[in-house]
């Protein structure tokens, strides 16, 4: 792939962002879009969040810097990302789904643009506004939220080429079958660390006696 190629994938994220029907449709079924653009815009994500966290302004920012890490952001994008594709991918293969894990990964990664602008964007403006404007501040924080939410459904819809009741309903599986598999996954962990707790109490008596 050619650099010019790459930036132009890249570019394309502002055109799903004002036309996401027709754009997640390009994306895929048109190939628009490229593996490499979608980790970019995955990167400059969690780049702004934590630019987010650790540069917003004191009055609309509560996070504890004692207790701040840069991982834990990286996990908070990442692992959101990694449940919903394998979830989406796993109940749309039984609702007659078009799309691969890299359709569903690219047009999660793609609806990102809208956050990453709105966000680098507040930035500044928190510290151009008192904790009386805030309103400004979490209005556009919340048109941010808002539209990824929506740019996710339009992609959902074009991937895997559904009515919007259909993607509405398969989405909401999607977010309850995420809860099941970290509810599995915290059962797992526990049980684990339980396990390995007792195997070491025992080593410890017996290399005692």
């Amino acid at each position: 792939m050619s650099r010019a190629e790459y930036f132009r994938s890249l570019r394309y994220c502002l055109y799903t962002m004002r036309r996401p029907l027709t754009g997640f449709w390009d994306l895929i079924h048109e190939k628009k879009g490229t593996m490499a653009a979608a980790h970019t815009l995955i990167g400059v994500a969690i780049i702004v969040q934590i630019m987010s966290l650790v540069l917003t302004n004191f009055q609309f920012n509560w996070i504890n810097m004692e207790t701040f890490s840069a991982w834990i952001v990286l996990a908070q994008v990442l692992i959101p990302v990694i449940l919903w594709v394998v979830a989406n991918w796993c109940l749309t293969t039984l609702f007659d789904g078009k799309g691969k894990m890299s359709h569903i990964y690219m047009g999660l990664a793609y609806a990102h643009a809208p956050m990453i602008l709105i966000n680098a964007l507040l930035i500044p403006v928190s510290h151009m506004i008192t904790f009386e404007e805030g309103a400004f501040y979490w209005t556009f924080a919340t048109v941010g939220t808002l539209w990824f939410v929506l740019l996710v459904l339009c992609a959902m819809k074009e991937i895997h080429d559904y009515s919007f009741g259909k993607t509405i309903i398969t989405s909401l599986l999607t977010i309850f079958a995420i809860g099941v598999m970290l509810f599995i996954f915290m059962m797992f962990f526990a049980v684990v660390s339980d396990g390995v707790v007792y195997f070491y109490s025992l080593y410890q008596e017996v290399a005692y006696r």
